[in-house]
């Protein structure tokens, strides 16, 4: 093997490991977050980048014209249908009710605060 093809190994290999751990990460958000929200966010986010890094890695490792265009409409896919999935999967949650986690203080969609009676929590503004 040569020098360029064992630094393309190490690239493609590494970029598969990173993408299949952020794939564990949001299996580890789905088990662990409170809520339907905050588990929707952490699949939605970590697993599109987890599934693109994987992707790519996969084309370091195997680089072709074919893959590149098959690899580069994967990844086009999965970044236009993961976030307007999760958008739809969460208003869908909200609107049959699913509860926030227990420390949420802004329900944004129905217009409501239960932080502190001053208005005030933590670094942001009062709602007017």
């Amino acid at each position: 093997m040569s020098a360029l093809e064992v630094v393309q190994a190490a690239v493609g290999y590494g970029l598969v490991v990173l993408g299949v751990s952020l794939v564990a990460v949001a299996a580890l958000g789905l088990i662990r977050f409170p809520d339907a929200f905050s588990r929707l966010s952490a699949v939605t986010k970590a697993a599109t980048l987890g599934v693109c890094l994987t992707l790519l890695g996969v084309l370091v490792l195997d680089p072709s014209a074919s893959n590149a265009v098959k690899v580069l409409l994967a990844v086009a896919l999965q970044f236009i249908t993961s976030p307007v999935g999760g958008f739809a999967l969460g208003r869908a949650a909200y609107r049959s009710g699913s509860p926030l986690a227990p420390g949420s203080l802004y329900d944004e969609l129905g217009g409501r605060h239960t932080g502190p009676p001053d208005g005030r929590s933590g670094n942001r503004p009062p709602r007017r």
